[in-house]
């Protein structure tokens, strides 16, 4: 698939605030994930050189990596586009498609669909000023009576877009409900640039059915690789007709243990620990018995502690 000037594989991690950070874009890029985003940034944080945002911006050694930034003035984005690609952004991402209230409430993420000139303008003016490729995520649209995708995907593409991402979901439905993929389909069909879809990807088969279904021209896993990186490799292999062995209960807990490492390490052990509190509850859930274990490890504050408390519930569960 080429992006811009870039050729890339089809099979991509939505940036996620709170998740996608340095750490996570590794354990994923291991399953067979293409390209990787960071969390989403503020354009304005990096204007005022806001210092837990340049944390954010720590994307050294990682290839392909898009920056996905945030915001409503096009000098500021720009500005901020500019930055990503200098700190080694292989392209830059608008995210148009955040249903936060305190994100939208400030006209930025999903509410810039309910203004398709300012977001045009975002787009043309993001594009003149970097060499990369500059892609959006959208929304289907702001509600059920204002869907808007397709149409502000071929505003957003005579801008400049180099793809779009469409989730199939309005904002008024934040996450909840289906996501519409006839919406994605429509919005393959309005462009001439490469549609990703994003919405409902839990297993393989679901990819391979949004893929059947939409013609798009590649995939966003987000919160179904939330506690399972393993999710590349299973779309992946159900992409290229290959069987997908699932990970063991042990490997799941493994893999938990060598996550919470890598952000101690990432983060340093009170952050990291806080930090990991949410994704071993991910890695944690459907396995049997561990409501009590998920409560233990959200007091625990010793990562020793939680480590000999996650080796003891493999060996009771074998």
């Amino acid at each position: 698939m080429l992006v811009g000037n870039l050729k890339i594989n089809p099979l991509w991690l939505a940036p996620m605030a709170g998740v996608t950070d340095k750490p996570f874009r590794t354990l994923a890029r291991e399953q067979g994930c293409d390209l990787a985003f960071t969390e989403m940034i503020s354009g304005k944080a990096i204007e005022f050189k806001n210092p837990r945002t340049w944390d954010m911006l720590d994307i050294e050694g990682e290839s392909p990596i898009g920056v996905q930034l945030f915001g409503s003035c096009p000098q500021v984005l720009a500005a901020a586009a500019k930055v990503a690609q200098a700190e080694g952004a292989r392209l830059v991402d608008i995210n148009m498609g955040c249903p936060v209230p305190k994100i939208v409430g400030n006209g930025e993420g999903a509410a810039l669909m309910r203004h398709p000139q300012l977001a045009e303008t975002i787009v043309r003016q993001v594009a003149a000023a970097v060499s990369i490729p500059v892609t959006v995520k959208i929304r289907a649209g702001w509600d059920k009576t204002s869907i808007n995708a397709p149409s502000l995907a071929q505003r957003l593409a005579a801008a400049g877009a180099s793809a779009i991402t469409v989730h199939g979901r309005t904002r008024e439905q934040m996450y909840s409900g289906k996501a519409n993929w006839e919406i994605i389909a429509q919005a393959v069909k309005a462009v001439d640039i490469p549609v990703i879809g994003n919405g409902d990807i839990w297993k393989g088969r679901d990819a391979l059915a949004m893929q059947e279904q939409t013609g798009c021209a590649g995939i966003m896993l987000a919160r179904g690789a939330l506690g399972n990186p393993w999710l590349f490799a299973e779309v992946k292999a159900a992409l290229e007709g290959r069987e997908y062995q699932p990970p063991s209960l042990d490997q799941r807990i493994e893999m938990s243990i060598r996550h919470l490492r890598m952000e101690l390490a990432y983060r340093g052990q009170d952050r990291g620990l806080l930090f990991m509190r949410k994704h071993l509850a991910w890695y944690l859930k459907g396995m049997p018995g561990t409501a009590a274990l998920k409560g233990e490890i959200f007091t625990c504050t010793c990562s020793r502690t939680i480590e000999d408390m996650l080796l003891s519930y493999i060996k009771n569960h074998r």
